[in-house]
């Protein structure tokens, strides 16, 4: 037998021969394409190559295209399990030619593999063309040999393919398979061909023409092959097999999932272990390729998808969440082709798990309401829309999960009552928003909201993509087409550009069309916590409402804003770890230059605290170990440890970002919804360049990381180096030198004050009368007015007036950049009849002051007028002329 694998392998070295580029399988998600939740055939990642607005390095190639189909126009989700080939995941085999060879060589190259690679018998073989193609009819007689019964000519859309009512198009060529006549069934064309006996298992599509709003205007001048064959068919044809769940691929799940369950996949337990299967595959790669569970779009689609296999796995009475257990196998089967699956397995499983324990409190909670809800309800019955939507507003049961359970009983569910209750609802919530304070031109939000739902965010993955236009914003209206000039807000059904939100400030870019457009964003906003509103300056062209429009982040700001990001988490968590557990994050601004952390301490941190704390983060940051992220309740979040962050509003479901290693756990667990590096190496660096107060109890730091703080770095050793030259010094030397020069100032000081105080004591220059002691009032006196003297010191000097009277008054006036101070000092015998305050005091008054103060033996005192200093000193001696009287 051949395996999957086997095939798989097989498909693309005979390609590969043929001279074709093997390209790996691209995303789930769809880059360029915003009309696709999902890659849903093997020729989206080519499209734009098609249209020619995108070239590549080679002109054919060959891939294994990972595919889901599960919302949208292509949803088999309510099928997969209960038919041979419906699935959610698959694989679609393709041979690519972009205007290099046309149907001959492609319809030569299939039946080559087919009949020559493969050995398939050419009897079992029968291909269709359409109606109207006689090249591909003649080709087929020519290369194949095949009796014309069996090419049949189709003539519906079945065989003529386009891309959409404008552009590219042309006729298809399918090839089925015969099983048997032992299957059910007839041939394509004929009124029994929905069976399972002929089976499709390869398209040829011939591009050849252009249309235009859905009519064909002329031929391609470059035409082109796009082929499709499902990994899932084509095994089952090869391992002689009629269902696609009989390959070895799904024997090998549904074996695992029959080993933990206890069951065995037959009866009306066939179709629950087939969906288990399915679905897991096509969660495991959702996972993989950066979905995670929502409430919206392609989140929402995944949760369906899982929350599908988990009900099945409660149907078939496993007790315990299954979903995460079967990862191993999916890894075992499709991890050597698929290497994301490797990397991804502890977040696949993580995912599986958390969403699977939450979904089954809601389930056995919604099933028992359920069961009482339609009590009593004939065959046939109806459940009354008022209830599914209780189910679904309060207990958290899907809709679509009440009309599933409904079904398998004969029920259905009144869908029209369902959706006025959710309109009454939302009425509802605009009605508190407004009474909420907020202002009225959030109106306009709200209607954006309630027509497109939440603006879906795909700047986790990527910096660029494609979007459409659904609204347009112009002072606070909603306007059709914006021109050159203009700045408004643009709405888009999906985008990378971050909103400013949790300290994280919005993204910026451009944004252009094929049309001409070009616009400029500024910044991106996040109105109502769910829409991305792009502000955007237009510098070129006309935008308008239902644009398909180009996005790309500006990559390198982001890239900053990022490190700064993941950096506030490290440095939160060093934080508490040096302080302690007290420090919570009170607030932050995260830049693309700096950033800045706002957290709950009682005191200033010192210079080892910082160094520390620096230090710490900087270790995690050159382990370089990965970002990961999980999606939780907030208060499973809490419970396993995670920090909320400050200001941050929470729904139902939270990021967790978990980054750096301490021993055998994560060094910072955190509820973010930011953007953030992959790994912590991506930072580079941290700087701390201040630590300060913000208000009581509150204190912030302000950091650089990456080139920011390698530059404030070179920056600083260039003023080092500048220092050391002046100082004619080596760098190393520059703080003794410094030490030695602030003592040699010291000295000067202290020298110099000597001076000025040998002066005011002693000493007489023009601008410093002698202090000669006179007798006033009885009394012997010293005054002296000096220029210039720091009135640090005049207490000194007067304690030395008085030493050399022995009895009596002194008395020092200092005049400073027009200022003086005045002290007067009155020696021990003398203070109970000469109160020194006093004197003080009217020395003040005459220099324009107010006050002055100290003890009876000493005070001090000064006033603006320092050009009244001798009157000063004659006012104290009048004073003290008065005491003697």
């Amino acid at each position: 037998m051949t395996s999957t694998n086997d095939i798989r392998r097989s498909f693309l070295d005979f390609f590969g021969k043929n001279g074709h580029e093997r390209v790996q399988s691209a995303p789930l998600v769809p880059h360029n394409d915003p009309t696709l939740m999902f890659v849903n055939a093997g020729m989206v990642p080519f499209k734009n190559v098609f249209t020619g607005l995108e070239s590549r390095p080679y002109s054919t190639a060959t891939t294994s295209q990972k595919c889901v189909r599960a919302g949208g126009k292509h949803n088999d989700l309510d099928n997969v399990g209960y038919t041979a080939r419906h699935h959610t995941f698959f694989e679609m085999l393709g041979n690519f030619s972009f205007g290099d060879y046309f149907k001959d060589r492609a319809i030569e190259l299939a039946w080559d593999l087919l009949t020559k690679e493969w050995g398939l018998p050419a009897e079992r073989l029968t291909a269709t063309v359409y109606h109207t193609d006689d090249e591909a009819f003649e080709l087929w007689k020519k290369i194949s040999g095949l009796p014309e019964s069996r090419i049949i000519r189709i003539p519906t859309k079945d065989n003529f393919w386009a891309m959409g009512d404008d552009g590219p198009c042309g006729p298809c060529s399918e090839i089925f398979y015969d099983h048997g006549e032992h299957i059910p069934g007839g041939p394509p064309g004929s009124p029994d061909e929905d069976g399972d006996r002929f089976v499709e298992i390869w398209n040829l599509v011939f591009m050849q023409y252009e249309q235009t709003a859905n009519e064909i205007v002329s031929e391609l001048p470059s035409k082109s092959i796009d082929t499709g064959m499902g990994l899932e068919r084509i095994a089952a044809v090869l391992q002689g097999v009629p269902d696609n769940y009989d390959i070895d691929l799904f024997r090998g799940l549904i074996a695992a999932s029959e080993e933990l369950t206890q069951t065995r996949a037959q009866g009306e337990n066939k179709a629950s272990h087939r969906v288990i299967a399915d679905h897991l595959r096509a969660s495991g790669f959702l996972v993989a390729d950066g979905v995670l569970p929502a409430n919206e779009g392609r989140g929402y689609v995944l949760r369906r998808i899982m929350r599908r296999a988990m009900r099945h796995a409660h149907l078939l009475g496993s007790k315990e969440p299954l979903m995460w257990r079967l990862v191993p196998a999916l890894v075992a089967e499709m991890g050597a082709a698929y290497p994301e699956l490797i990397r991804a397995q502890p977040l696949i499983e993580a995912t599986l798990q958390q969403e699977e324990t939450r979904f089954r409190q809601t389930l056995v909670t919604g099933l028992r309401l359920l069961d009482e809800a339609t009590e009593g309800l004939p065959d046939g019955g109806t459940l009354a829309g008022e209830t599914a939507f209780k189910l679904y507003d309060t207990y958290g049961f899907p809709y679509d999960l009440t009309e599933d359970a409904l079904r398998a009983r004969g029920l259905r569910v009144d869908r029209a009552g369902f959706d006025t209750a959710m309109a009454t609802q939302k009425a509802a919530a605009r009605a508190a928003w407004k009474g909420s304070g907020d202002k009225a031109s959030e109106d306009v939000w709200f209607d954006i909201v309630e027509e497109h739902g939440a603006t879906e965010f795909t700047g986790y993955s990527g910096d660029e993509g494609e979007g459409v236009v659904l609204a347009i914003v112009k002072d606070g209206q909603r306007v059709d087409t914006a021109g050159i000039g203009q700045t408004v807000e643009v709405l888009l059904n999906q985008t990378p550009f971050y909103g400013e939100s949790g300290g994280q400030i919005g993204d910026s870019g451009k944004l252009t069309t094929l049309k001409g457009f070009e616009g400029e964003v500024e910044g991106t906003s996040k109105p109502l916590g769910k829409l991305h509103a792009l502000r955007t300056k237009i510098l070129g062209g006309e935008l308008a409402v239902g644009d398909t429009i180009h996005q790309k982040v500006d990559s390198d700001r982001r890239n900053r804003v990022r490190a700064n990001h993941s950096a506030t988490h490290l440095l939160h968590a060093a934080l508490r770890r040096h302080l302690g557990t007290h420090v919570t994050q009170k607030g932050s601004l995260v830049a693309p230059d700096y950033f800045r952390f706002d957290f709950s301490h009682p005191k200033a941190l010192t210079r080892d605290e910082i160094g520390a704390v620096e230090a710490e983060v900087n270790a995690q940051i050159r382990s370089n170990e990965p970002v990961t992220t999980r999606l939780m309740t907030p208060d499973e979040a809490i419970a396993a440890g995670a920090m909320a962050l400050f200001g941050e509003k929470y729904g139902d479901e939270v990021r967790v970002l978990s980054m750096g290693r301490l021993t055998d756990n994560d060094y910072s667990v955190e509820l973010c919804g930011g953007t953030h590096v992959r790994a912590l190496g991506d930072i580079q660096l941290l700087k701390i360049v201040s630590e300060s107060a913000v208000s009581s109890g509150v204190r912030r730091i302000e950091a650089l990381t990456g080139e920011a703080a390698r530059r404030w770095l070179s920056e600083r050793e260039a003023k080092l180096r500048e220092a050391a030259a002046t100082l004619k010094s080596a760098p190393d030397d520059v703080p003794a030198r410094i030490a030695s020069l602030v003592e040699e100032r010291r000295r000067l000081e202290r020298e110099l004050a000597d001076a000025k105080k040998q002066l005011a004591m002693g000493g007489s220059t023009a601008r410093s009368e002698g202090p000669a002691a006179e007798e006033v009032g009885g009394h012997k006196f010293i005054g002296q007015v000096v220029d210039g003297f720091d009135p640090k010191g005049l207490r000194a000097a007067v304690d030395d007036m008085k030493k050399r009277l022995g009895s009596g008054i002194g008395a020092l006036v200092a005049v400073n950049d027009g200022r003086a101070s005045v002290v007067v000092g009155v020696t021990e015998d003398l203070a109970g009849q000469v109160n020194a305050v006093e004197l003080v005091k009217v020395a003040v008054a005459t220099l324009g002051g107010q006050g002055g103060g100290g003890r009876p033996d000493m005070a001090q005192g000064g006033g603006p007028d320092g050009s009244k200093a001798r009157d000063a000193l004659d006012a104290v001696k009048d004073a003290l002329e008065k005491v003697a009287a």
